[in-house]
């Protein structure tokens, strides 16, 4: 079904190109997904280099979103935990190594076409990313919620994009602190020499703020447990804030620095873990949202998944 917006530009919007404009207004939208739809602009077709005037009626036209993704390309190796599931919402604790929806690189296998496989989600995320309203990285694991209703669907793109919840994370980490808590913060863009990267940046870029809690140290390895809450909801936040103060995350390959520091290592069960694992030492394991329809609190929890576990009980001897 064709659904179709309808925008007012307000004094405050007018003097500002058209295609800006949409991306403020519809946030669950990428630019580029934008660009494919339907533009009036005052009953006529629009150009999105055109700059918008006060009380111009602004007409969307975003075409109908297949949601049935490949689902027939679904892992037979992931095995879906689900912690919640309604009429509007679907609460899966994600696998490390599995990507989260189809990709250039990545056409089979994803956490979307294996959730379409038990069930609907809202088409209103787009083509390939039905009912996605967060994520998470390839080898990040953890809690994640996706929307199955449209309602639901543009509920949590405002609670996301307002951070209106609590995120909670485990990382193992280089390095013991000299202190059992801290706010980092540094506003975070994209690498201009690295375009998979993000970096931390003294001018440009988007704030971030990040508060860690020290749950654990292991002084003879240089190793450490931390809590991150995200107070906002950046690309590689936490692994980027955590290297760039010198806590890199363990088996990180993009930001770890693993290589300077596997020299050091003495114990033969850890180099050998280090050595042979992929993917960083970071799960994703309290998400805490009002639900979208009913306003009720939800807490979700995803105990550590069995490498971390590993990697804790080597620490631990």
């Amino acid at each position: 079904m064709t659904d179709i917006r309808e925008f007012v530009v307000s004094e405050e919007s007018a003097g500002v190109r058209l295609d800006k404009f949409l991306v403020g207004v519809l946030p669950e939208f990428s630019r580029s997904e934008i660009q494919r739809f339907t533009i009036l602009r005052n009953g006529a077709a629009a150009k999105f280099s055109e700059k918008v005037k006060p009380d111009d009626k602004i007409v969307v036209i975003v075409p109908p979103r297949p949601t049935d993704v490949a689902t027939d390309n679904v892992s037979d190796e992931l095995d879906l935990e689900i912690l919640y599931e309604d009429d509007d919402i679907i609460v899966v604790n994600k696998p490390r190594g599995v990507v989260m929806y189809p990709s250039a690189g990545n056409k089979t296998g994803t956490l979307v076409q294996n959730i379409l496989s038990h069930t609907h989600l809202s088409a209103l995320g787009g083509e390939t990313r039905p009912g996605v309203v967060h994520r998470l990285d390839k080898d990040t694991s953890g809690v994640m919620v996706f929307a199955k209703s449209d309602a639901a669907y543009r509920e949590l793109v405002k609670v996301f994009s307002a951070h209106n919840l609590t995120r909670r994370y485990i990382a193992f980490v280089w390095g013991v602190p000299n202190w059992t808590g801290a706010d980092i913060t540094g506003n975070i863009a994209r690498s201009s020499r690295n375009r998979q990267k993000m970096t931390m940046v003294k001018t440009g870029g988007k704030p971030a703020h990040t508060v860690v809690e020290v749950l654990n140290v292991w002084n003879r390895v240089g190793v450490s447990e931390f809590r991150c809450t995200l107070m906002t909801g950046r690309t590689h936040q936490i692994r980027v804030h955590l290297s760039a103060h010198g806590f890199p995350v363990l088996c990180d390959p993009i930001y770890g620095r693993g290589a300077n520091r596997l020299g050091s290592v003495r114990d033969e069960y850890l180099l050998e873990f280090l050595k042979e694992h992929n993917g960083q030492m970071l799960h994703a394991q309290i998400l805490e949202f009002n639900h979208p329809i009913t306003g009720e609190k939800m807490r979700f929890r995803a105990e550590l998944p069995d490498d971390m576990l590993e990697l804790k009980a080597i620490l631990d001897n």
